[in-house]
């Protein structure tokens, strides 16, 4: 049946079919829509078998991150598709098999889509608080999720790690196992460590291997670090900029100690040039800085700029940021009370009618 004709269907008529099964190419549709309304997802579980064929993907893409109904219990349900020599290492762990279902209806570890490394670590200790004991070691419950998922074929689309050396063993995975991240369209990198050799691999497969990444997210650590570091960070992070092929968004945060200069003037690579369309920038110094115009001139489909608290607002700044010829809205402006109005006027009076999101600390 097609939507044209369900339309013209009484009502009564449209939820019949609806619920019956009949359509379940509009019925996918229609769960599609509650991607993120879980308890609504929970819900369409109950309805048939079809309904919850449909939901239940949704449902476990991302289950570290529901936030209601909130419960950890799925970590079992994962930890049932470990090997018996896997399984009975978490029984040295205090981790008993009685608390693993003995069977499943899905295979639910292939259906997660998205992973954020701080965001497993910290389900695994709440699980582990309610069923375990100061001996079960969460290191060994994290790897094995990882690798189950690894195991099971999975090929994520959205991946945030926070580079810590707690994430040593997930990166030795992802290294040995380069199809678990190759087609993710959305990277969020977090330094919040020295760099450590398995790290500079890990940053090397990446602008080798992923090269479809839509959305990039840089995080580094608020306190200064070494120019060693940073060097080799900035260094890996601009490859990683240059190799993208389809990049359409791209975030800065927390770059206060080191210049974003080469960072900016990457932008400038012939696969920036025709699909950037949105920059953000978190708690960016900007002194210094004398590129914004050249770089943003040269962005042919540039939409929108996001500025969250940064540094070094003044009138050099705001300057480059009117020069720009190229049609671009300033959507967020969040800044520090310090700056002047007369900083500020000639700013808003060119984007305010644009600005979605404003504040003043």
């Amino acid at each position: 049946m097609a939507i044209s004709e369900f339309l013209s269907l009484s009502p009564i008529m449209a939820c019949s079919k609806l619920f019956s099964g009949d359509l379940p190419e509009l019925i996918n549709e229609v769960i599609q829509y509650f991607r993120y309304n879980h308890k609504t997802l929970h819900s369409c579980i109950l309805v048939n078998r079809l309904w919850c064929r449909l939901a239940i993907p949704l449902l476990w893409e991302d289950p570290f991150s529901i936030k209601s109904p909130k419960n950890y219990h799925f970590i079992e349900i994962y930890l049932h598709y470990l090997n018996n020599d896997d399984k009975a290492k978490l029984n040295e762990y205090v981790i008993h098999n009685e608390l693993l279902p003995s069977n499943t209806l899905f295979n639910y570890p292939r259906f997660i889509q998205r992973l954020d490394t701080y965001k497993v670590w910290f389900s695994i200790e709440k699980w582990v608080a309610t069923v375990g004991t100061s001996t079960t070691r969460v290191k060994h419950i994290f790897r094995s999720l990882f690798l189950i998922f690894i195991e099971n074929e999975v090929s994520l689309h959205s991946f945030k790690i926070k580079i810590t050396p707690t994430c040593g063993d997930i990166i030795e995975l992802i290294l040995q196992n380069p199809n678990f991240i190759c087609n993710i369209i959305y990277l969020q990198l977090d330094f919040d460590m020295m760099i450590t050799d398995n790290t500079k691999r890990f940053l090397i497969f990446i602008h080798s291997n992923c090269n479809s990444i839509s959305s990039l997210d840089f995080l580094f650590p608020s306190m200064a670090s070494s120019v060693y570091y940073h060097s080799i960070v900035e260094k890996s992070l601009l490859q990683i900029i240059k190799s993208q092929e389809k990049l359409r968004k791209i975030s800065f945060r927390f770059i206060e100690e080191y210049p974003i200069y080469h960072y900016l003037s990457s932008l400038k690579n012939p696969n920036c040039l025709n699909t950037l369309n949105t920059i953000m920038f978190h708690h960016i110094d900007f002194k210094n800085i004398d590129i914004l115009s050249e770089v943003f001139n040269q962005l042919h489909v540039l939409e929108s700029i996001h500025i969250i608290n940064c540094y070094s607002l003044d009138s050099k700044f705001i300057q480059q940021i009117i020069n720009i010829t190229k049609p671009f809205k300033l959507k967020s402006l969040f800044l520090d009370d310090k700056i002047s109005e007369l900083i500020l006027e000639p700013l808003i009076q060119k984007f305010g009618c644009y600005l979605e999101n404003f504040g003043i600390n």
